[in-house]
C-alpha cells in the first residue's frame, strides 16, 4: 500500500517535467553503460589500468570546466533548449569516443572525452533547478527523486539489455558494439524532448527592485557551507566508482556479463530505494535517514574492498556481489534528500550556481580522483587501499552532513529556509 501511495506521487508530475526527466534517462543509459563497459572495452584495447583512468578522467574534465561558467549563465533564464542540446551531442560524442578508442588515438580520445562531459552538462545541471522552479511544492521531493532515480533505471535497463546480448551473440556483442547500441540509443532523448511542451518558470518576481538588487548576490558562506560534505563524499567516489568493473574483473574474474547481472540487480534496488524518499523523508527526515544509510554503505564498501585479501575463496565472491548490492542502494537512497536539504538551505536565488558547482565538485572530484588513481595504479597499489581511502573520506562526509542537518533544523525553525 506504501509503494501504491508513492507511485501515485510520481503520477501526479506534470508531462513536461515528466519527458524532460525521461530524457534525461536515455542520458543516462549512455553514461552508465560507458560507465561500466567503456574500461572493459579499453583493456580488451590492450589499455593499462593508469591509461584507462587517465582518460576517463577527461570526460570529468569536460564538466569541471562548463559548471560554473554554465551556472551563471542559466541564472534566471529558460534552459529547455539545453536539454535538446544535451540529448543529442552526448550520443554524438559517445559514438566518436568508441571510434577513437579504437584507433588508439589517446589525444583525440582527451577530447572526445572532454566534449562528452561538457554536453553533459547541459543537462545534469539545470534539471534540479528547472525542476524545483516549474513542479509545485508538494511535488519537489517527487520530481528530484524520479530524476535521481534515471540513473538507476538506465543500470536496470543497460545490465539487461547486455545480458540479453551476451546470450544473444558475446562474440559479436562485445564490449564495443555494446557501447554502439547504447550510443545510438541515447538519440531517442532528442524525440523525447520534442515532446516537451512548457511555459517555463524562471526566477521569482519581488515586491520591490532593492529586493531584485539583493537577490542577485550569491551567499558564499552559505553555499561553502552546504557543500563541503558533498566535496567530500565526492572525491571518495571518484576513487571507487568509475573502477567498479575492474575491481570484480580483476579481483573476482567477473566478465562483463556477470557485471551487467549484478549491476542490474544493483541498480533495481537503488530505483527502489530512490522512489521511496518521498516516504522515507515523511517517516524518518533527514536526521535519521541520511547519516544512517551512509553509514551501512560504508560498512558494505569496506566488506568488499577487503575480499580482496582472500579473493581465492569463492566466499570471497559471493561476499563481494553481496556488499555492492547493500552499498548501492545504501549510498544512493540519501542522494535525492542531500540534494533538497542543500538546495532549499542555500536558498532559491542560490540554486542555480549551487548546482553547478555540485556538478563541478562531483566531476572535478572525478578528475582529480582519477588522475590520483592512475598514478596509484601504476605504483601498485591495490584496489583494497583506493576503495578503504574512498570508506574513510566517506565518514568524514558522513558526519558533515549531519552537522549541516543540524543547522538546516535551527535555520528552518528560524524561518530563515526557503522552501516554497
Amino acid at each position: 500500500m506504501g509503494f501504491t501511495n508513492t507511485i501515485k506521487q510520481y503520477a501526479k508530475l506534470d508531462k513536461p517535467i515528466f519527458y524532460v526527466i525521461l530524457t534525461e534517462f536515455f542520458i543516462q543509459l549512455i553514461n552508465i553503460a560507458f560507465m561500466n563497459m567503456q574500461p572493459l572495452f579499453m583493456e580488451a584495447a590492450h589499455y593499462g589500468k593508469d591509461e584507462i583512468a587517465a582518460l576517463t578522467a577527461s570526460r570529468f574534465a569536460g564538466v569541471l570546466l562548463f559548471a560554473i561558467p554554465l551556472g551563471i549563465l542559466i541564472r534566471g533564464k529558460k534552459v529547455k533548449n539545453l536539454f535538446t542540446i544535451s540529448a543529442f551531442l552526448v550520443p554524438f560524442f559517445a559514438l566518436v569516443n568508441i571510434y577513437l578508442i579504437d584507433l588508439h588515438q589517446t589525444f583525440l580520445i582527451h577530447v572526445s572525452q572532454f566534449l562528452w562531459g561538457a554536453s553533459f552538462t547541459f543537462m545534469q545541471i539545470p534539471i534540479i533547478p528547472f525542476i524545483l522552479r516549474n513542479c509545485k511544492k508538494e511535488h519537489h521531493t517527487a520530481g528530484i527523486a524520479l530524476s535521481y532515480s534515471t540513473y538507476s533505471f538506465a543500470g536496470i535497463v543497460s545490465g539487461i539489455i547486455i545480458i540479453l546480448l551476451d546470450a544473444i551473440n558475446p562474440i559479436f556483442f562485445n564490449e564495443k558494439m555494446v557501447l554502439i547500441v547504447f550510443s545510438v540509443s541515447g538519440f531517442l532523448g532528442v524525440w523525447m524532448m520534442s515532446k516537451v511542451q512548457i511555459e517555463e518558470k524562471t526566477v521569482e518576481r519581488k515586491k520591490t527592485e532593492k529586493k531584485t538588487k539583493e537577490k542577485k548576490k550569491y551567499d558564499w558562506f552559505l553555499i561553502t557551507k552546504a557543500l563541503i560534505p558533498t566535496l567530500i563524499i565526492a572525491t571518495g567516489a571518484g576513487l571507487t566508482i568509475p573502477f567498479i568493473s575492474l575491481f570484480f574483473k580483476e579481483v573476482h574474474d567477473f566478465d562483463k556479463g556477470d557485471f551487467s547481472i549484478i549491476s542490474s540487480l544493483a541498480a533495481i534496488l537503488v530505483a527502489w530505494a530512490a522512489l521511496m524518499v518521498p516516504n522515507i523523508k515523511k517517516n524518518i527526515g533527514y536526521k535519521i535517514a541520511i547519516p544512517a544509510t551512509q553509514s551501512l554503505a560504508i560498512m558494505s564498501l569496506v566488506a568488499m574492498a577487503t575480499t580482496q585479501f582472500y579473493n581465492q575463496f569463492t566466499i570471497a565472491a559471493i561476499i563481494a556481489v553481496i556488499c555492492y548490492l547493500l552499498r548501492q542502494p545504501l549510498m544512493n537512497v540519501a542522494g535525492p534528500m542531500t540534494t533538497e536539504v542543500v538546495m532549499n538551505y542555500v536558498g532559491k536565488k542560490n540554486q542555480e550556481m549551487v548546482s553547478a558547482l555540485i556538478a563541478a565538485i562531483w566531476s572535478g572530484s572525478y578528475f582529480i580522483s582519477g588522475l590520483m588513481v592512475a598514478a596509484m595504479f601504476a605504483g601498485g597499489v591495490s584496489f583494497v587501499n583506493v576503495f578503504l581511502i574512498t570508506a574513510a573520506l566517506y565518514a568524514v562526509g558522513v558526519v558533515w552532513y549531519y552537522i549541516l542537518i543540524l543547522d538546516y533544523n535551527k535555520r528552518e525553525k528560524a524561518g530563515l529556509i526557503e522552501n516554497n
